[in-house]
């Protein structure tokens, strides 16, 4: 039995990558305690051995080597001990192998739980690995189930959690929906790792384009700005770094048809995709659309842009609610002001 022990333990050490050493340690320290469980509390000068040539399981008892014995389970005499090995001296402690009747058994269970033990750690923590370098990146997965307002997503070889507060307002799921998501943290806990997603990030927005858009994913076209309200509508600023290409027309694609794929898979969310400009006036009168602007006005201290519309480009630059207004002063990060010409006069 103890040879099949080693074989399996330098099995697991080339198919699984867990070393036999760290597998042995465990190993001892399992069997140690599954001992003392097993002898009682005499047992606590004892240590296993798991010998590493032959899988040989040994239990030894330790004692100190004195000179007056005044408790014999943990101390030997210096006379007692030079039987055994002229070389000892006072200080020095002696091992001797026990006999462990009954112990057989217990030892072949606890060496297995401790084997599918490590296993369990150590394919937790390539899960663990695995997610950890995908923090601010977007997976897909399925829903499974939903557990007191927590979405719970299947990634594969473990589950994602969306909590509430990372849900799109009014979005449903349902199981085996498949969606992506934007991985938000990784944490380690004691029952492997926890993967916290999120619907609503903007990191998620940018991640889809540039899935979506080749450009971007090359480095041709850049988003320099995402302003979202998840679920109703989104702001992203692009701006090229070749100048004979399109910003705006890469974004969009043929037809619209790669800002409509983004938009489907946020399930209608609403995207203007607007060209960033260094010239802060120009970005604010980008960052309106679909408003079309007269002029815009920045304070001296760069935090107030005072815009100009038509009478007629009121509502539509203030948006529903301020949200086309509010979405520009996200992006742009300047407070804006937005009057009629009328007013203006």
């Amino acid at each position: 039995m103890n040879g099949e022990i080693l074989i399996a333990l330098n099995q697991l050490e080339r198919e699984r990558g867990i070393s036999v050493d760290d597998l042995i340690e465990a190993l001892e320290a399992a069997l140690l305690s599954a001992y003392r469980k097993h002898a009682g509390a005499s047992a606590d000068n004892v240590r296993v051995h798991f010998d590493r040539q032959s899988g040989a399981i040994k239990v030894l008892s330790r004692r100190e080597i004195v000179e007056v014995v005044s408790d014999p389970k943990t101390q030997v005499s210096l006379v007692e001990a030079l039987k055994t090995d002229p070389g000892y001296k006072v200080g020095d402690f002696i091992e001797e192998e026990l006999e462990a009747k009954g112990f057989g058994r217990i030892a072949a269970q606890t060496a297995k739980q401790v084997v599918m033990q490590k296993l369990r750690d150590k394919e937790r923590g390539m899960i663990y690995e695995e997610f950890a370098e995908r923090e601010g990146d977007v997976v897909t997965g399925q829903v499974v189930r939903v557990e007191r307002g927590i979405v719970i997503v299947d990634l594969g070889r473990v589950e994602g959690f969306i909590l509430p507060q990372e849900q799109v307002r009014g979005e449903k799921y349902n199981e085996r929906d498949r969606l992506k998501a934007y991985v938000l943290e990784v944490r380690k806990t004691t029952k492997g790792p926890q993967i916290l997603l999120s619907r609503t990030h903007p990191g998620l927005l940018k991640r889809l384009f540039e899935l979506e858009v080749p450009e971007i994913r090359d480095g041709i076209v850049e988003i320099r700005g995402i302003a979202r309200e998840a679920g109703m509508r989104s702001k992203v600023a692009v701006r090229a770094v070749l100048p004979e290409v399109d910003p705006l027309g890469a974004c969009v694609g043929p037809r619209g048809a790669r800002v409509q794929a983004i938009s489907q898979e946020l399930r209608g969310e609403r995207i203007d995709v607007i060209e960033w400009d260094e010239d802060p006036r120009v970005f604010v009168a980008n960052a309106l659309n679909p408003a079309k602007v007269l002029a815009v006005d920045i304070s001296q201290d760069k935090r107030i842009a005072r815009v100009t519309v038509a009478d007629h480009q009121l509502s539509l630059a203030i948006g529903r609610d301020g949200q086309n207004a509010r979405l520009a002063a996200k992006l742009t990060g300047l407070k804006i002001d937005i009057m009629s010409d009328r007013e203006g006069r």
